[in-house]
């Protein structure tokens, strides 16, 4: 595996679930893979699941890794092309990139949507450019679009606690104080379908996804309905997908809020969130600290998931 940006890169899912389970088992059990083998993590935003799980993972399998983050220890990089380069940014990604390329093995890259234009957001132009021009294996730590190693580990999350197989999971749209991307509620539709549970998403009228990550869910705007019978809740924010509202807030409906009055709808369901998340936003503090909250176990998944891919990938070299 030399790319690793969606669900569809992984291969057979079935067979990257046993992996999931057999490396959890055994954390160390692939520890010389990647011995003499440097990982390079390149962040462009912020991060804190993301930055240590993925170097646990790394570390798990006997690489070595590099930690860069753009804008704390490196020159400031333009990202157009016929951009006259008069302003703050002394160094452009073009060169950038296959700089990086030279002192690593594989590349991770963790570059937001800006929320502005969603041609240059939906092209993944950043990621894309690190694909094409690193001479190195690449894959996503979240993208504008996605973030595939957090839906590898919900899936991984919801395979350990459902109980049936084919569970009802509902995404639920929440509210927030600011805009948010599209990339985990995407990457959670699209993993949870690949995984073929029944994926309700419920959100107000305006939220709708782009179709190319949501296709064969169930949209249902009446969130009670939503809720009925449902055996996991994933609740998450994101702001506007379609035409000239691409980026915006559209509610802050506080209805939309995760409480216990809802989650008493489910079927004794599960609360699942990617955190950081906002409490008595996203999920009021009761559902969040129940016993069938799982923020902590999704979160330790993120080490698996992580783990898996590297080593597909070690495996690639």
């Amino acid at each position: 595996m030399r790319y690793f940006t969606s669900v569809s890169d992984l291969g057979d899912l079935s067979e990257a679930l046993r992996l999931a389970k057999e490396i959890k088992a055994d954390r160390f059990k692939y520890d010389t893979l990647g011995r003499h083998k440097t990982l390079m993590m390149v962040f462009f935003n912020s991060s804190l699941r993301t930055r240590l799980s993925t170097q646990k993972a790394a570390l798990n399998l006997g690489m070595n890794v590099i930690v860069l983050d753009v804008n704390a220890g490196a020159w400031k990089l333009e990202t157009e092309r016929g951009v006259i380069m008069d302003g703050d940014k002394p160094e452009h990604l073009l060169e950038a990139i296959p700089v990086m390329g030279c002192y690593c093995d594989i590349i991770g890259v963790r570059s937001f949507a800006g929320l502005t234009s969603r041609e240059y957001d939906y092209g993944e132009v950043v990621l894309n450019n690190f694909i094409k021009y690193s001479g190195r294996p690449v894959f996503s730590m979240e993208a504008a679009t996605g973030h595939p190693l957090q839906g590898f580990a919900d899936i991984i999350t919801i395979e350990e606690h459902k109980t049936k197989p084919r569970p009802k999971v509902v995404m639920s749209w929440a509210p927030h104080p600011r805009a948010l991307p599209q990339a985990v509620p995407n990457s959670f539709a699209q993993w949870s379908l690949a995984a073929g549970y029944d994926l309700v998403i419920t959100h107000p009228h305006g939220y709708e996804l782009d179709e190319r990550f949501t296709k064969g869910a169930t949209i249902e705007y009446d969130r009670e309905k939503a809720f009925e019978g449902a055996d996991f809740v994933y609740a998450k924010n994101w702001s506007a997908y379609a035409g000239d509202n691409y980026g915006a807030i559209l509610s802050k409906d506080r209805s939309w809020t995760v409480d216990s009055r809802t989650m008493a709808l489910t079927n004794d369901a599960y609360f699942m969130h990617c955190l950081p998340v906002r409490r008595n936003m996203i999920v009021t503090d009761d559902v969040i600290e129940s016993p069938r909250s799982l923020v902590i176990p999704e979160t330790a998944n993120r080490e698996i998931s992580a783990t898996v891919v590297l080593k597909k990938m070690l495996e690639s070299l």
